[in-house]
């Protein structure tokens, strides 16, 4: 599931994960819920009982409370599903569900019973389409540069729909049309950084550049471009933002103020805007970069997460690529915001633990062949690092670097004082 998950990410398109009935797909609840919140394709494909096993009047290996818990469990966590026991209709079907993964870029369910396997069907056609009204989408458009335009200070903050519908160029020459200050949510990081006119930054509230907090938190123009509305991304705002004040458009729809204009997908909007804004050659600078930390020393001192963002750092002033990475929750992943990178993936707002090593294993399976750097906390590793076994048999070799600091350090910030936060040196 997080393989999955990874491969979508990577590749802005459809991810797989291929599973075996019940306690294989039951497994894999977890990374599909996480990949439901933070807006990624993955397409589950699972097997199932042949359709008339259930009439022998046996429970079957593998069944949960019935046969068909597991269709139930997996419509909470997927915007499309189909149970492919009808050849007939088995292509319109995968076409259907299919298609949703596509336009609401969220995962969809496929199950297929084991006698239906080889059955011979027609083509999958053409994904069906999407309604869009034209009118609408036209009135949205020029509501929103309306907004922007009386603004007194107007923002642009770019998040994840932008980098999972494969919109950063366009989104990009819409910041250099639009000529307003651009930053990035935490989950949007790195987005635009070689555009034109490159994000100020990353809007974190009080824990980030008090210059952008302010930026963001006083605009009367706040334009949420594919932002999720998350606890790690506002939440840490230091003053409430007034979302009645911002354009938000996210998950098919505008809202401006108190009304919302639905059916009007990112890609639609963001074309109809570029469509009403003159060509720019406007350039700015963005602020001076990020001062990443170097010069590991070679001391006797226990080594601390920022000593292993200065080895990443110093391999790569000394000249080599950097690396795609993949990060778990915790220490490794805040550590691996102060790494030079060459995009960084995390289930940052979901937060759910074990995405690390199967993520990397994901991505350079699609990458390419470059390899991946994976950052795990010995927590984590713990649940999902032996996915490792795989590697040889794949054919890859990504990075990991495991921060065996014997501890829950996610958990002990929130409950210190708790005996559960301590592993063992293991």
């Amino acid at each position: 599931g997080f393989a999955g998950d990874a491969a979508a990410r990577y590749s802005s398109t459809l991810g797989v994960a291929a599973v075996t009935y019940g306690a294989g797909a039951f497994n894999m609840v977890n990374a599909v819920a996480g990949a439901y919140a933070e807006k990624s394709p993955v397409v589950v494909i699972s097997g199932a009982p042949g359709t008339t096993e259930g009439n022998a009047g046996l429970l079957l290996h593998h069944q949960g409370r019935t046969l068909d818990t597991q269709f139930q469990v997996f419509k909470e966590i997927t915007v499309a599903q189909a149970r492919l026991d009808d050849p007939a209709k088995a292509p319109a079907e995968i076409a259907r569900v299919l298609g949703a993964a596509r336009a609401l870029s969220r995962p969809v369910y496929l199950e297929i019973p084991r006698n239906m396997v080889n059955a011979e069907v027609e083509p999958v056609g053409d994904d069906p389409a999407w309604p869009v009204d034209r009118d609408a989408l036209a009135a949205c458009a020029d509501e929103v540069l309306a907004a922007m335009r009386s603004a007194k200070s107007p923002v642009l903050m770019v998040c994840v729909e932008v980098r999972r519908y494969g919109l950063e160029a366009k989104a990009a020459e819409l910041a250099q049309r639009l000529g307003v200050p651009v930053v990035t949510t935490f989950m949007g990081r790195g987005l635009l950084a070689d555009a034109p006119t490159p994000p100020l930054g990353t809007y974190i509230g009080v824990a980030g550049d008090a210059e952008i907090t302010r930026l963001v938190e006083e605009s009367d123009g706040l334009f949420l471009l594919g932002a999720i509305l998350s606890d790690t991304n506002f939440a840490v705002s230091q003053r409430k933002i007034d979302l009645r004040k911002t354009i938000h458009a996210f998950d098919r729809a505008v809202t401006l103020g108190y009304h919302t204009y639905a059916d009007i997908p990112l890609d639609g909007l963001v074309d109809a805007l570029l469509e009403r804004l003159p060509p720019s050659d406007r350039t700015t600078r963005g602020k001076e970069p990020h001062a990443y930390p170097t010069g590991l020393q070679a001391d006797g001192e226990p080594i601390a997460p920022m000593d292993i963002a200065r080895a990443v750092n110093d391999r790569v002033r000394a000249g080599q690529e950097p690396l795609l990475i993949a990060a778990d929750m915790g220490d490794c992943l805040f550590t691996a915001m102060d790494m030079i990178d060459a995009g960084l993936m995390a289930p940052g707002y979901y937060a759910g633990m074990g995405f690390g090593v199967p993520a990397g294993i994901g991505a350079q399976c699609v990458s390419g062949g470059k390899r991946i750097l994976t950052v795990v906390g010995d927590g984590a590793f713990q649940m999902t690092g032996w996915e490792l076994g795989n590697c040889r048999r794949l054919g890859i070799d990504p990075i990991v670097i495991l921060f065996n600091n014997a501890s829950w350090e996610m958990l002990r910030t929130f409950q210190p004082e708790s005996a559960f936060n301590d592993l063992d040196d293991w």
